[in-house]
């Protein structure tokens, strides 16, 4: 994927994370928030993006799995895989 559209997707992601937050759920984004990355922030590396989505996309799916064999808490656990592949430049 080109860096675009990834902070496109970024974006999204962040959209049904707000859903999530506006209706009431209260879950633990805390390993994204940690990342101090949002899709508005242009200008850091493809990478980083990537690292927001996984981490992104395995808290969300988090919030909507049944349980470890759920269709979601698989893709849970392969987002954290993903996830903990990418290896992020030190600043």
């Amino acid at each position: 994927m080109h860096k675009e559209e990834l902070i496109h997707l970024h974006t999204l992601l962040v959209q049904v994370k707000k859903f999530f937050e506006d209706t009431g759920y209260r879950g633990n984004f805390q390993e994204y928030q940690s990342l101090q990355i949002s899709p508005v922030h242009v200008h850091r590396s493809k990478a980083e993006h990537k690292k927001a989505i996984f981490v992104l996309g395995n808290e969300l799916a988090l919030v909507i799995a049944e349980d470890e064999f759920s269709g979601p808490g698989r893709i849970s656990a392969r987002m954290r895989e993903l996830a903990d592949k990418i290896e992020l430049p030190l600043h």
